[in-house]
């Protein structure tokens, strides 16, 4: 298993251009394109609120093939009535008829404010120059035309060797607001030319994203849109059938890559911070700790301050709902002990933590001594920059 310096994947060509969505310029469109009927599973939001696209895709994703996915920023449309609807499908429209598809081979995704109508006419305008810009290295052009406020293009990509045979896995997202578990990122685009089909790819996915994607938070907010695709072209020799624990493992250390860039380039991040709940008595009691301690507002702004407030931590973990003893909980800065049997240690310890939360990555481990359960939560701080960056989204 390596990592590929140059982005590609047989089967997949990959293209992004301005076309004017966005207010304040950039690329703002994104295909990509597969030669030959690719095989695809998704994974959707929770949210009850969904956009126009999420809407399709669910329709359009049911016959288990895809030739192509628009993807675009600068509008959401998202509560947008029937018109969005209808939008999206003219996308798809669009898509067919200068890829040469069927619209329902073609998956839409959108990102950007919600409530907005959708420019078609701008994609419409646009499309001939998307598709003449295809190019099989064309994920880093992709990458950039669907960031919003990312600061940089997000990918991965993984070739594996399997009984002489190499297969490859590429993926590409964008996601540094709206993100906490429940599919958590705004839109994720996997790419692999193993010899998989849609049963298979979903039995894949589903797990995936439950280890990354589902395992991060940056603010709390579940996005409308969220949107994670694994299509799989077919073009190598090698059958997912037949691999299935590397076919697994590659795809998880691709999500895991890409959740962990969407945390470190999150909304005025400056802290990624890895919640690590050891000894409570189930998983999902460990799960629900570390989802409430990551998404404390209090917590992440006292790892925006540096300050070791571990008073803080055992305060969330309490009210998570989950049973725990207060006088057996032992709390870790990294390596550092900052309480032990609920008490917080001397001011020489306290001291060592503080240098271990001026550092840009770190751990918080939490020890309940009580059974085998376990969980981790990949969170950040909360610092004045998310508040600046929110406040004026869409000005």
């Amino acid at each position: 298993m390596k990592t590929l310096e140059k982005v590609s994947c047989p089967g997949f060509s990959a293209s992004g251009i301005a076309s004017g969505l966005k207010k304040r310029g950039g690329p703002d469109l994104g295909l990509i394109f597969c030669s030959v009927p690719a095989s695809v599973a998704g994974v959707f939001t929770k949210n009850r609120v969904q956009a126009a696209p999420v809407l399709l895709d669910k329709k359009n994703i049911s016959s288990g093939t895809c030739r192509a996915v628009v993807a675009n920023s600068g509008c959401a449309n998202c509560c947008t009535g029937k018109q969005g609807v209808d939008d999206a499908v003219e996308t798809t429209c669009l898509a067919g008829g200068n890829l040469g598809v069927v619209p329902e081979d073609v998956l839409v995704a959108s990102t950007g404010v919600i409530g907005q109508p959708l420019n078609v006419e701008k994609i419409r305008a646009a499309f001939p120059g998307l598709v003449d810009s295809l190019s099989p290295e064309g994920f880093g052009d992709f990458a950039e035309a669907i960031m919003t406020t990312d600061t940089v293009p997000k990918i991965s990509a993984i070739q594996a060797e399997f009984e002489g045979q190499t297969f490859n896995v590429v993926g590409v997202a964008k996601g540094a607001g709206m993100i906490r578990p429940d599919m958590a990122t705004m839109l994720c685009f996997v790419c692999t030319d193993i010899q998989a089909n849609p049963n298979t790819l979903k039995r894949v996915l589903r797990p995936a994203v439950d280890a990354s994607f589902n395992r991060i938070t940056i603010d709390g907010d579940t996005s409308t849109n969220d949107t994670v695709l694994l299509m799989a072209s077919g073009m190598s020799r090698v059958a997912a059938n037949r691999c299935m624990d590397l076919f697994q493992s590659v795809v998880d250390k691709v999500l895991l890559e890409l959740a962990h860039m969407l945390v470190r380039d999150g909304e005025g991040v400056n802290k990624v911070v890895t919640i690590d709940i050891q000894g409570a008595d189930s998983d999902q009691d460990a799960r629900l700790i570390a989802d409430t301690i990551a998404h404390s507002p209090l917590v992440k702004t006292a790892f925006f301050g540096e300050d070791a407030n571990w008073g803080r931590l055992l305060a969330a973990a309490g009210r998570a709902g989950a049973p725990m003893d207060p006088y057996t909980v032992d709390v870790f800065f990294d390596s550092v002990q900052m309480v032990k049997d609920g008490m917080g240690q001397n001011k020489e310890v306290e001291a060592r933590a503080t240098e271990v939360l001026k550092k840009p990555e770190f751990t918080v481990r939490m020890d309940l001594k009580q059974g085998k359960g376990q969980a981790s939560v990949l969170t950040c701080d909360l610092s004045y920059d998310y508040i600046k960056i929110n406040a004026d989204y869409r000005s």
